[in-house]
């Protein structure tokens, strides 16, 4: 592997530049030491696309072409696959939802073999061009990009907003207490959508740039790929792996900021109310549970218990899980284990999962999906998909949930939507 260290640059700018040859951007925005890294994929390769669930298994061919080489050279991505898996791929992991899901024109999943990344170490402040293949040619015209570089310009845009009818959020929060009430399930995690018709056409990277002010986040990302955009500010890890170390980092539990010294109260509030501590510990069992069926035994464990994350418009309860990988254990099981994550479905996942389908009526798409890589040194970093847009010629989708428990007030459920998107809109 070629590496060449550069001036800072700016990774978004480039994303913008040519989105054909840097379409894949995931970004530290609020960095810290679980943060470390902003990667800018570059030089799209062979791709593996899921229209229909008959077409093939997804996992079963993705781990057929990823080869793991195991030098760890100590950069986060050496080459390899960026992958977006939406909700609906769930279908091929447990046939049991196949029936249930809904489905939209948009792939299932697909992966990119990327040879090629612009690495941003925000610990050390530095900057590097990665080539696996020590391609001259690539990385020359990487230089020269950055040479004609502008800024994203700030244009100022509008629309229109719709969100989903409040009343069927509403009746969605009560069947899901009933299914709780008749001992089905212990918490769902329930969403509703909203759409912004934009009303001129404006770039992805504008409206990243955007929201990456608004509301900075650690897995951030820009993918604009197979005729649609994600846009994220995504606060949420699915999973890592680092030299066979597994980590997820859940969060569980959330209040709005409030103004001045009420901000305090709200965290304090969050983080000793007996509800928001209830939801947490069970769902961090589950999670627990989902590492256990890929690590060796006796390794996992709660390195973070509870602590809170503090973002512009919410507080977040967060945990972190780490263990020890079995040796056997391929990209395929990692994501059958871990995908979705149980903050986003509830406990347990798959009678969640179906009464998700029938409550929400609707894909939910790249929506609590996930995105990441997977490097040929074999670590990977993958987000859940939460506080995104999917931008699909002048619309923006955009969906946010709530979990659901036994003592659930709609309302409050309800609210809770609102203050999550409140960074989006």
């Amino acid at each position: 592997v070629q590496t060449l260290e550069i001036e800072s640059v700016d990774l978004a700018s480039l994303c913008y530049l040519n989105k054909e040859r840097y379409p894949f951007l995931l970004e530290s925005v609020n960095h810290n030491e679980n943060n470390r890294y902003s990667i800018l994929f570059a030089f799209p390769g062979k791709k593996i696309v899921l229209d229909e669930f008959s077409d093939f298994n997804f996992l079963s061919k993705l781990e057929n072409k990823v080869q793991i080489d195991e030098k760890n050279i100590n950069l986060p991505f050496t080459g390899g696959w960026f992958a977006y898996l939406s909700y609906e791929l769930i279908g091929q992991i447990e046939s049991i939802l196949l029936n249930n899901l809904h489905t939209s024109k948009l792939p299932i999943a697909y992966a990119v073999k990327i040879p090629c990344a612009v690495i941003a170490d925000h610990q050390s402040g530095t900057f590097q061009i990665i080539d696996q293949d020590n391609d001259q040619d690539r990385i020359d015209r990487i230089i020269k990009d950055i040479e004609k570089l502008k800024p994203i310009p700030t244009l100022p845009f509008s629309g229109k907003l719709s969100q989903e009818n409040e009343g069927k959020f509403i009746k969605g929060v009560n069947s899901s207490k009933d299914y709780i009430i008749a001992g089905d399930v212990f918490q769902v995690n329930l969403s509703r959508e909203w759409r912004y018709h934009l009303s001129e056409e404006v770039e992805s990277a504008v409206i990243y740039q955007k929201l990456k002010k608004a509301n900075p986040a650690p897995f951030s990302a820009l993918v604009q790929y197979e005729g649609f955009s994600i846009i994220s500010s995504s606060p949420e890890r699915l999973f890592s792996v680092n030299d066979g170390i597994v980590q997820t980092r859940p969060i569980a539990g959330t209040h709005p900021r409030g103004k001045g010294i009420h901000d305090e109260a709200q965290k304090e509030d969050l983080i000793s109310h007996p509800k928001e501590i209830a939801e947490h510990v069970m769902l961090l069992d589950l999670e627990r549970n989902d590492m256990g069926r890929i690590c060796q035994y006796g390794s996992v464990f709660v390195n973070e218990v509870m602590t809170l994350e503090t973002y512009p418009y919410v507080h977040h309860i967060v945990s972190n899980i780490k263990g020890k990988l079995r040796k056997e254990i391929t990209i395929k099981d990692l994501i059958k284990a871990l995908f979705p994550g149980g903050t986003i479905t509830g406990c347990p996942k798959i009678r969640c999962m179906q009464i998700i389908s029938e409550l929400e009526q609707m894909t939910r798409g790249a929506y609590t999906g996930s995105i990441g890589y997977i490097s040929n040194n074999g670590k990977m970093d993958f987000n859940i998909l939460i506080r995104s847009f999917v931008h699909i010629e002048n619309v923006l989708t955009f969906r946010a949930g709530a979990g659901i428990v036994y003592d659930s007030i709609p309302e409050r459920e309800l609210a809770e939507t609102k203050h999550k998107v409140a960074g989006l809109v």
